[in-house]
């Protein structure tokens, strides 16, 4: 059986946008009301749990078991409704049976790339945490390449089953999930909390939030509640003729599609409202083309990323229909953008060779010298390999006029030095 699916995925390798975030529509009913094994606890008894995981690059990722092999590492995601496997060895390797043919199509300009459905697979998350049978959408190719984007193995994506079983509570501080058994939950109490009454329309969770457009407009906008999606708003200006691009903007390439690159524009909004707090000067995406809301199964204006929610302790609760916000130590850390103008992949056996994809003509990186092919061998005469991507995706946002000295290999394999001094410019 051959369907086609609309899929739009952004990821920006940059962390200018710092987008991350995936849109799955089926075009056959019979896909859209299959009802995906839940998670549960392995014990009857339990009532939480607690379960590590590791922040890079602004997304969650959690060890995950498949039928009892691993660990693999997959991103945490309310923004899927359907688990995915991105890695297509994955499913040679664990001898996955495939059903369902389907064509891919995103925003792009490639062909359209194949998927395939699988049925079940027993899934397991440290904590004694299971899901007996979830089906998967699996990749035919891993054209996103999340490793080399993320600075270590990813093999897929945790979609919205984890929430639609438990209670879950981020601790980006401490880096733990904690899963609450839903009927047993009793929400904490406390000023500090902010309560944020949640939309469920289809699998996925949506916001009704004021934001600051301009100088003397704020509007009410609708946001997708997307854990999987680096940034920290994204606001879809195709979506609502009141919503115009800030005149102080940069364009820049916001990340990757299914079928090709996402061009837009990051700018600053003037405020966003969550509840009691206000979170002022806020980096904003602004995607092109009528196409990304196009694809959105639900009308939405935008979506709500970890860059922000991280700022908090978060808890996702899906079946009382509210986000629960309380601030954290990295509540008012400014939200930056990357402030040299290129593009790094992570390569090599443990991630740790960095490549230039790609430099921002007339940006710092493109002044000192910079291009793409490019190999970033030493920083301030550190060796790169002593650097994981997130350590240095974080020093390319950290100071206005930081300067930074890189060793670099061309792609004659000829060395030199490049001095590139950081600039902000939204």
């Amino acid at each position: 059986m051959l369907l086609r699916i609309c899929a739009l995925l952004l990821f920006s390798g940059r962390g200018r946008a710092g987008w991350f975030g995936v849109l799955l529509l089926f075009a056959s009913a019979g896909i859209a009301q299959a009802q995906p094994a839940a998670f549960r606890f392995e014990k009857v008894q339990m009532r939480k749990t607690r379960i590590p995981f590791l922040i890079q690059r602004n997304l969650i990722v959690v060890e995950t078991w498949l039928n009892g092999r691993g660990p693999y590492n997959f991103l945490l995601d309310t923004g899927i409704g359907t688990s995915l496997i991105t890695d297509p060895h994955l499913g040679q390797e664990l001898d996955l049976p495939m059903e369902g043919r389907f064509l891919v199509a995103g925003a792009g300009e490639e062909r359209p790339l194949e998927a395939f459905q699988i049925p079940g697979v027993a899934v397991r998350l440290l904590g004694g945490v299971e899901a007996p049978k979830l089906p998967f959408l699996i990749l035919s190719d891993d054209v996103l390449n999340l490793s080399g984007y993320v600075g270590m193995p990813i093999h897929g994506l945790l979609g919205s089953d984890v929430f639609r079983s438990f209670v879950v509570e981020i601790d980006p501080e401490r880096q733990l999930l904690l899963m609450h058994e839903p009927t047993h939950y009793r929400p904490p109490r406390g000023g500090r909390w902010a309560r944020l009454p949640l939309d469920m329309e289809g699998r996925k969770a949506y916001l009704t939030l004021p934001v600051q457009v301009d100088a003397t407009s704020t509007l009410p906008m609708k946001l997708v509640l997307d854990t999987g999606a680096g940034h920290a708003l994204s606001l879809e200006t195709t979506s609502d003729t009141r919503l115009q691009l800030p005149a102080t903007r940069l364009r820049t390439p916001l990340g990757r599609g299914l079928n090709g690159n996402i061009n837009g524009y990051l700018a600053r909004v003037p405020a966003l409202q969550l509840g009691r707090y206000r979170m002022p000067s806020l980096l904003t995406s602004f995607p092109d083309a009528a196409d990304v809301a196009l694809r959105a199964e639900v009308p939405r204006n935008g979506n709500l990323g970890f860059e922000l929610l991280k700022r908090f302790r978060v808890i996702i609760d899906y079946q009382h229909n509210v986000l629960l916000l309380r601030p954290n130590l990295m509540f008012r850390e400014p939200f930056e953008h990357d402030m040299c103008g290129f593009d790094i992949l992570a390569t090599g056996a443990n991630y740790r060779q960095f490549k230039v994809l790609r430099v921002e003509p007339d940006s710092p990186a493109d002044r000192a010298g910079l291009q793409a092919g490019e190999e970033i061998l030493s920083i301030n005469l550190i060796p790169a390999e002593f650097f994981t991507l997130n350590q240095f995706s974080r020093m390319l946002h950290s100071e206005d006029g930081r300067q930074l000295l890189f060793v670099v290999r061309r792609t004659d394999g000829e060395l030199y030095t490049a001095t590139v001094r950081l600039k902000r410019q939204i």
